[in-house]
């Protein structure tokens, strides 16, 4: 059985519990073994089913209640299971949901590391900053006086304060590709870098979609 997660930016797999990660642009293989996904890009979705036609869609099978409009598939499958947490799945963007009761209370999108350097660059090349630089360690106890680190600053401070501030000492759950290092700001906090694609295992088994 293979897990796809189809997202804005890349294909991604579960396989034989490895991670494989394709681009959307790139050429994506023809698999032997079942396909299960989920998808937020109409178009990637079609150059999956072009090439693995018996690949199946689980979005008919997640029953996830919320009041938020237009909440995207993989937001739901995150924060499915959860009863009283904070969800914060950092790609492309960083995703915060609030779940009380195992209800979901709403959330917020924030800009995701890597479009918040570019942000910074299209203003100026003064102003360019490397993802190496954000995975070193960051004062934030400390008023910058240099450019890097007032860019850094500004970005951990931008992510940190509004999730603490929602937080309200619950158990706070990051995934994603930037969510380990994040994990480390936040006490009450833990890094499921599957969480999706566990809880994707865990609708597969509820719903018998393995014939």
């Amino acid at each position: 059985m293979i897990l796809c997660d189809i997202g804005n930016t890349t294909f991604h797999f579960l396989i034989d519990g490895k991670h494989k990660k394709y681009f959307l642009d790139e050429k994506i293989p023809k698999f032997k073994d079942d396909i299960f996904y989920i998808s937020v890009n109409e178009k990637a979705t079609k150059k999956l089913l072009k090439v693995n036609k018996k690949a199946k869609d689980l979005s008919s099978f997640i029953k996830f209640d919320t009041d938020y409009l237009g909440m995207g598939l993989d937001r739901k499958v995150a924060c499915t299971f959860c009863e009283n947490s904070i969800i914060v799945d950092a790609g492309s963007a960083i995703t915060v949901d609030i779940i009380e009761n195992s209800t979901h209370k709403g959330g917020f999108i924030l800009l995701g590391v890597h479009s918040f350097f570019k942000s910074y660059e299209k203003i100026s090349k003064k102003l360019k900053v490397e993802k190496t630089d954000f995975e070193k360690n960051i004062n934030l106890d400390k008023i910058p006086l240099q450019t890097k680190d007032a860019i850094l600053y500004a970005l951990m401070k931008s992510i940190i304060l509004p999730i603490k501030e929602v937080s309200f000492n619950k158990n706070i759950i990051f995934t994603g590709g930037d969510g380990e290092f994040l994990c480390q700001f936040f006490e009450n906090s833990q890094y499921k870098k599957d969480l999706i694609f566990e809880n994707m295992k865990r609708i597969i088994d509820a719903n018998n979609c393995i014939a």
